[in-house]
């Protein structure tokens, strides 16, 4: 990796968050290098450490500095690449800065030993069979997948992400006006994908669905819900939930919510505080999961059981949250369904 690929990839340990997301993007995914103002490397960031911060309560604001890895594994220059590959291995490692005798970065390596996960040979499975009453009258001739924004069913650019980052195959489980998904996408062909269909003829529930897929599978499954618009990597996902050797990994979405009061805090009858219209944080489920194959056997055969179910039957070591600080939007109520053709209208209009 040449010098001017290194700098792209680089931040100093006072830039914001933001900055080191743009860094790990342009690494392909893979990590972003703190360096002082000689070059000299200071920490490094990936996307798993990004979304731990999260979860601690990072946000884009904070800086480089608060969330890097203040000592990570490096080699001197000149290390020879069979050595670097037997430490990838060994150590479980994905990148491999390459340091001068002054601690500088002058080189990356990958780790094209230590296989990534292929998307192509991981299922995707889509929810798509809900009856879409909040946004009645739309959806009691069209399910509410289909609705267009910005020209395009909402189910269509969903399955266009999955295959633009790699994945093949799709699941997609219907009922309310199945027919016209089922009419629109055929076997998928049409857009490169491999599509079968998973007919529920009751209310399932997101994992009671997973229940009917014809056969057990041998790898993680990605889960999502067919109402949601987002630019998360899936692939950073699956690596997510390998990294943490889970069961289940559920994604999750930032959510604020500002009392529009001023709030008085009391204890039996006596007033102990004030707060002026405090902001709540909370994370929310985001619709999007990824699960194991030993988690599908704890799925009860043909009857509700929701997500949240699921999750509630694993140990805690083996569910683990996947916070999200990409674009994501659930288009399951009018005001959000508005916001979805506005900022998709004028993405089609060319902006």
């Amino acid at each position: 990796m040449d010098i001017r690929t290194l700098k792209s990839i680089s931040l100093g340990e006072s830039q914001p968050l933001a900055v080191a997301i743009a860094c790990i993007e342009a690494s392909g995914g893979q990590i972003a290098l703190v360096v002082d103002e000689r070059f000299r490397l200071v920490g490094t960031i990936t996307d798993g450490d990004i979304r731990r911060a999260i979860l601690r309560g990072a946000n884009l604001e904070s800086t480089a500095g608060d969330v890097m890895h203040r000592a990570p594994r490096t080699v001197p220059q000149g290390t020879p690449l069979a050595e670097v590959a037997a430490i990838l291995r060994r150590e479980q490692i994905f990148q491999m800065p390459v340091i001068d005798e002054d601690g500088s970065v002058v080189g990356l390596h990958m780790a094209d030993e230590v296989e990534a996960p292929d998307p192509s040979t991981h299922r995707v499975v889509i929810m798509a069979g809900g009856l879409g009453t909040r946004l009645r009258p739309i959806t009691e001739t069209v399910p509410k997948p289909m609705i267009e924004v910005g020209g395009r069913p909402i189910l269509e650019r969903i399955l266009k992400r999955f295959h633009a980052q790699g994945f093949r195959h799709i699941s997609l489980c219907v009922n309310h006006l199945a027919e016209v998904i089922e009419d629109h996408f055929g076997n998928g062909e049409g857009l490169g994908l491999e599509i079968n269909y998973v007919r529920e003829t009751k209310r399932m529930g997101t994992a009671g669905a997973l229940s009917l897929l014809m056969e057990r599978p041998d790898k993680p499954l990605i889960v999502m819900n067919g109402d949601i618009l987002t630019s998360v990597n899936f692939g950073q996902l699956l690596a997510f939930h390998y990294d943490n050797n889970a069961l289940a990994t559920m994604g999750l979405n930032r959510f604020q919510y500002q009392v529009p009061y001023g709030v008085v805090d009391v204890k039996n009858q006596h007033i102990t505080g004030f707060s002026e219209k405090p902001v709540f944080d909370f994370f929310v489920n985001a619709g999007i999961y990824v699960i194991s194959p030993q988690a599908l056997d704890l799925i009860p055969r043909d009857q509700f059981f929701d997500m949240p179910s699921l999750f509630d039957q694993l140990h805690p070591d083996k569910r683990v949250a996947f916070p999200l600080h990409e674009y994501w939007l659930d288009v399951g109520k009018p005001d959000d369904l508005n916001r979805a053709m506005d900022e998709f209208g004028d993405v089609a209009a060319g902006r």
